[in-house]
């Protein structure tokens, strides 16, 4: 299967040496994404529910440059800083991805990239022949 790796240009990438989205065949994963802007810069400082959908903003660009789709995904991980921003965090989730309804993980992690960092999704995607 031709496998296609994509990055963002983001820093981390360079540093740890991975891609922002890499598609084998039908399959697609999306690295862990965090909020930031097209310049590096973090979007919606203290603010999960802003910081959630700059993530998933990203995701969707992402998913673009293998051409997937929203409404491919089939699996998202959601880290965060604080377990208590669950409930502003999964309605954004909610909001963004509709009836499409993937298997989702939420948990708490200490500390992500950037301190000012609430919120990291990753998702994984399947594209069908439609």
């Amino acid at each position: 299967m031709e496998r296609k790796n994509v990055g963002s240009g983001r820093p981390w990438e360079a540093i740890v040496g991975y891609s922002r989205v890499v598609r084998v065949g039908p399959f697609v994963y999306v690295t862990g994404t965090t909020a930031t802007d097209d310049h590096g810069g973090l979007v919606g400082v203290g603010d999960p529910q802003a910081q959630t959908r700059q993530v998933l903003k990203n995701i969707d660009w992402a998913l673009e440059q293998v051409g997937a789709r929203r409404d491919h995904v089939v699996r998202t991980r959601i880290y965060v800083k604080h377990i208590s921003d669950w409930e502003r965090i999964g309605r954004v989730h909610k909001e963004w991805f509709g009836d499409i309804l993937p298997a989702t993980t939420m948990v708490e992690v200490s500390q992500l990239i950037n301190p000012d960092m609430l919120v990291e999704i990753e998702v994984d995607a399947v594209v069908n022949d439609d």
